[in-house]
């Protein structure tokens, strides 16, 4: 459950983030909302180690393996690259600066919120290994940080269905 948790903080951070951007400005969509929430997710594609775990996967390829690098903004940063080719050539600067919103919202609250060490994780890592001092105002674990953003998204989705509606008026 302390999964779900923390993925749907991110995932809900990222709506409230994106939603907040389709308000300010007019080119912005759903599906563009979404390229934000694909960010916020993003970081935790590690999480595919509970599937496929490493020494499996080292076993599989014959080469030592660790999906930790998706957790780290470089390897983020490759994901939203590649993500970034799945939409057509004249859309991908914009789509690829979306999904960098998304991760960057993602590790920001990893940094902030989420951590139960005193430090955080190496996000610079392989250029720096470098852990910034963190917060711990809530473990991963909990289930607060997801009420939070479940909350702030209700919020959020009110102020743009009212918005919507006073425009048509």
């Amino acid at each position: 459950m302390s999964a779900v948790a923390d993925v749907l903080t991110h995932v809900l951070a990222g709506y409230v983030i994106g939603t907040l951007l389709s308000m300010r400005y007019e080119w912005m969509r759903p599906a563009h909302v979404t390229l934000v929430m694909i960010g916020a997710l993003a970081p935790d594609f590690v999480k595919i180690e509970l599937l496929l775990p490493d020494p499996a996967v080292s076993f599989l390829l014959g080469v030592p393996f660790s999906w930790a690098p998706l957790h780290t903004l470089v390897g983020t940063l490759i994901v939203a690259l590649l993500g970034s080719l799945f939409v057509s050539p004249d859309l991908r600067r914009r789509a690829l600066a979306l999904i960098v919103v998304g991760i960057v919202s993602h590790h920001v609250l990893d940094i902030v919120l989420v951590t139960a060490t005193g430090h955080s994780y190496a996000v610079f890592w392989p250029i720096s290994g470098y852990r910034f001092p963190a917060a711990d105002l809530f473990l991963s674990s909990d289930r607060w940080p997801a009420l939070g953003a479940g909350v702030s998204a209700l919020v959020v989705w009110l102020l743009s269905r009212h918005r919507h509606g006073s425009r048509q008026v």
